[in-house]
Order: C-alpha cells, then sequence, then structure tokens
C-alpha cells in the first residue's frame, strides 16, 4: 500500500492508474464498519483508494471536533490489511485553498433529520465529498447504511452534478449486542456502554416514534429526534455526551 500526503503528487500519480477504481472516505478512527466497506471496495474494483481527512467544516460545534478520535498510523494498517492500494491524507490547506468559500449546498432533506439540530454539517460532508470525488476520480465509492441520510444525500449529489460515480451502499455493522459501529462509541462513558445497544432495541420494536421516545427517555437518553421516513426510523439520541445515530427498516 502506498499513503500520499501530497495532493499534487496524488493527481500526478493517479493519471496513470488503469481499471475500475474504488473509493473509501473516511474520517479515519477506523473501526470494523470501515474495514467492510473496504473488503468490499477491494473484492468489486481493480484499484481500491481510501481517504482519511477529519473534516472541520462538518462540525458544527468546535469542541466536537476537538475530541474527535484519530489514530492515523493504526487507520493506515486497518486499510492496508483490508485491501487498500492507496490511501490520500490530505492536510486542510490542500482540500480547502479557498478557506471554504465554495461550498455545496443541498435545500430539502439536508434540513431535516441530523441537518435540522446540525447546521451547516451537510454542506460540509457535500463540500468535502465533491472534492474527493474530484482528486480520486472513482468509478464507485462505498458508504455506510448507518449514516443514511448521508448516503441518499451524496447519491443525490453525485446523480445532480453527473459525476459518474456509482454511489453503493452498504450494511450497518454491529457490535455483537447491536450498538450500531460508529468512531464515537470510543468515548462512551464505560458505564453507559452496556446501555447503548437499547437504542438500536428500540428502534427495532416495531413501535410508534412517539412511543420509542418514552422508551429511551426511561433509560436515561436523551432525544434528538426519533421519526419514520419512507418505510425506516431514524433516531439521533445522547447518551452522556455522546451523540449517537441509527435507523433501521420498518
Amino acid at each position: 500500500m502506498k499513503i500520499f500526503k501530497s495532493m499534487s503528487e496524488w493527481i500526478k500519480f493517479r493519471k496513470t492508474l488503469s481499471g475500475t477504481v474504488g473509493f473509501v472516505p473516511t474520517m479515519g478512527a477506523l473501526h470494523d464498519g470501515h474495514a467492510s466497506l473496504m473488503k468490499r471496495c477491494r473484492e468489486e474494483c481493480d484499484v481500491a483508494v481510501a481517504s482519511v481527512f477529519v473534516n472541520p467544516v462538518q462540525f458544527n460545534d468546535p469542541k466536537d471536533l476537538e475530541k474527535y478520535p484519530r489514530a492515523p498510523e493504526s487507520d493506515a494498517k486497518t486499510l492496508e490489511s483490508n485491501g487498500a492500494d492507496y490511501v490520500i491524507f490530505p492536510e486542510y490547506n490542500q482540500i480547502y485553498p479557498d478557506g471554504y468559500r465554495y461550498r455545496l449546498t443541498e435545500n430539502e432533506l439536508s434540513k431535516t433529520l441530523c441537518g435540522a439540530s446540525r447546521p451547516g454539517h451537510f454542506d460540509g460532508v457535500l463540500t468535502v465529498v465533491m472534492k474527493l470525488f474530484n482528486i480520486v476520480k472513482p468509478d464507485r465509492a462505498y458508504f455506510g447504511e448507518k449514516d443514511y441520510q448521508q448516503f441518499l444525500l451524496i447519491k443525490g449529489m453525485a446523480e445532480a452534478f453527473f459525476t459518474g460515480v456509482e454511489i453503493v451502499p452498504c450494511p450497518t455493522i454491529r457490535e455483537s449486542d447491536g450498538l450500531a459501529m460508529s468512531s464515537r462509541n470510543a468515548l462512551l462513558e464505560p458505564s453507559l456502554r452496556p446501555v447503548a445497544p437499547e437504542f438500536h432495541e428500540a428502534l427495532s420494536s416495531g413501535l410508534p416514534a412517539v412511543e420509542i421516545k418514552t422508551v429511551l427517555t426511561k433509560k436515561g437518553f436523551v432525544i434528538d429526534y426519533i421519526e419514520e421516513h419512507d418505510g425506516r426510523i431514524f433516531g439521533a439520541v445522547f447518551l452522556g455526551k455522546v451523540r449517537l445515530i441509527d435507523n433501521v427498516k420498518r
């Protein structure tokens, strides 16, 4: 596996690649969910590329950005062991030489669910993903269904701007107790970690959204939202200081 920290070097090298290029964009602090994306990319594409970039512009809370877990050396090993050929580690000034003056905005879906409580979040997500698509020029890009709203927005963006990138959804990977894998899980207080799986259990119960809210509130969760859309129940909650998201099909 080869690592690129200079985007100008990568862009020059990219012109030498042939065959189908698959891409897994990440913010690092990788877990088995990311590994599953990388494995599928490796299986389906001639060339497997990943990126590790903690994107500051999608954080609406500076404290959240500051405490976001970072493990670049471990991340590189995880990506290599799961089939990555190349990994790019961009720096802020390489991604945002304009200081984020130019950005992408979606005006409907991005204003609901996570977008309603995190203003500007999806502007940051869509902008960085479009930039990474232009840098990597993949044929396929792989995204987990845990962030289902994000997946829908990126898929819509790729189609709206005629990128030619196929957006591939991949199933949510869970811990043995049902908790959706997330880099933020590492920030859960040890005493609260056994409670966390009850979030997914409640979403999977088949109860109406209002009753799920009641169940979770009694168990100590603080509700951001529990909503049903298009045959899927979406939820975001706080457990202690950690925000968890999940969704399940109805």
